[in-house]
């Protein structure tokens, strides 16, 4: 049974229940929780970033503060569901990589994380950063799908 598990989150409502859903997962367990969230490194969006009129400075400042922002309300969560859970904010170009970096780095031996369930072409060329996760991983990892 795991004893640490990590809970991916992105800010978003799907990854709000798949959140939920680990938190209950943990809680059944006695199991240990960390959440990370990953927001791009400034040469993984630079030129987007740089179209819109801001620059390094300024794109890392807002990228803190949304990472800030879905920690905040991740932990709202854990406390709503009576888990305590540790918060991790890390940047990276590749947020599959950054998300099983941090699971190694935490010892943990669980990753939950969310699906979005695209299919077809759309699936294909937007990619997935859970497939990645999956495919790469040698830690489990429990994919929530609603």
């Amino acid at each position: 049974m795991p004893q640490h598990i990590l809970i991916a989150v992105d800010g978003s409502e799907f990854s709000k229940k798949s959140a939920q859903y680990g938190l209950s997962l943990a809680k059944s367990l006695g199991a240990k929780v960390s959440m990370v969230t990953v927001v791009p490194t400034w040469d993984a969006v630079g030129l987007a970033e740089i179209a819109r009129g801001f620059f390094s400075d300024e794109y890392a400042a807002r990228a803190k503060a949304y990472g800030d922002e879905c920690l905040s309300k991740a932990s709202a969560l854990a406390a709503e569901a009576s888990v305590p859970c540790e918060t991790v904010q890390v940047s990276g170009d590749k947020a599959w990589k950054a998300i099983i970096d941090t699971a190694r780095d935490k010892s943990a031996d669980l990753i939950v994380m969310g699906a979005h369930g695209r299919r077809g072409v759309e699936g294909l060329v937007l990619g997935s950063e859970t497939v990645k996760v999956l495919t790469q991983s040698t830690i489990p990892v429990l994919v929530y799908r609603q």
